[in-house]
């Protein structure tokens, strides 16, 4: 990040994303103001499925961010309750019932967003690598015939733990803090390092909105954009925001504008704690 210098014109600046079918980035939103279709490919609640869900969210906030009206559709089979539930708990924005699609409503794009295993037809295909949380291994007694000889043996089973969902916004940042294209370990210390970072950001934003507000910095809107608008390069995002916070001579007031601006995409709920503090 440098502190001098024009930034470069933003206007024509478009999200592009990576078809998993081809390789090849294309634009989200080729049709200026048309309709896109986020479709979400999840059955099932676990990690993965909630990654799936929250690639989905961010597009529609992408987009939306870009003047783009979004339909938002969750498809699958299993666990729709579950699911939709779940992604209430992360601030994902409501999706419509995926059932009875019919011909659509004269999209202008459709982005399918999937598991990679997952196939889809028409559109874009926008995949997601897998997530899992660490398995859970009990030793359960099985039973033997009883001979003088024989004792009781065990038999250890291994199961897939569920996705902690007793810290939301823990469970979003730690989603967020990775590549979507490739595997997540949703592991006790991903956890606790997402939500160390989220408590000390929200306390942060809580006391920069104490100061004159400022605004961002044209040079930081142009990359927090650029990033987000390059396949939805999160991981880059939270890398901008944690440069702002010890950018040297930066008001506090433009940190808070940038945190804010920058939480209309990542949905953290980054001001939250604000006049919380003494």
């Amino acid at each position: 990040m440098h502190a001098h210098g024009s930034p470069p014109a933003y206007a024509q600046a478009v999200l592009r994303i990576i078809d998993a079918r081809t390789g090849e980035p294309v634009e989200a939103a080729p049709a200026r103001r048309g309709l896109t279709r986020v479709e979400a490919h999840a059955s099932g609640l676990g990690p993965t499925t909630l990654r799936v869900l929250l690639v989905s969210d961010l597009l529609v906030r992408a987009l939306e961010l870009g003047g783009t009206p979004v339909w938002s559709l969750l498809t699958g089979e299993h666990e729709q309750a579950e699911l939709r539930a779940a992604a209430r708990a992360l601030g994902i924005r409501p999706f419509e019932d995926g059932a009875d699609l019919g011909p659509g409503l004269g999209e202008a794009q459709v982005l399918h967003v999937a598991a990679e295993v997952a196939e889809t037809s028409g559109g874009v295909l926008v995949a997601v690598a897998p997530a899992d949380s660490p398995a859970t291994a009990s030793t359960t007694p099985t039973e033997t015939v009883a001979t003088p000889a024989s004792t009781t043996s065990t038999e250890t089973v291994t199961t897939t733990a569920a996705p902690d969902l007793s810290d939301p916004g823990a469970l979003r940042l730690a989603l967020l803090s990775h590549p979507r294209d490739q595997p997540l370990r949703l592991d006790a210390a991903a956890l606790d390092e997402a939500r160390e970072t989220l408590a000390h950001w929200r306390g942060s934003v809580a006391g920069w909105a104490r100061r004159p507000s400022r605004p961002v910095p044209d040079e930081v809107r142009v990359e927090l954009r650029t990033a987000w608008e390059d396949d939805l390069n999160v991981p880059e995002v939270l890398r901008v925001l944690r440069r702002v916070e010890t950018w040297p001579d930066l008001p506090d007031g433009a940190r808070f504008e940038t945190y804010a601006y920058a939480d209309r995409l990542l949905g953290l709920e980054l001001t939250r704690d604000i006049g919380s503090l003494a």
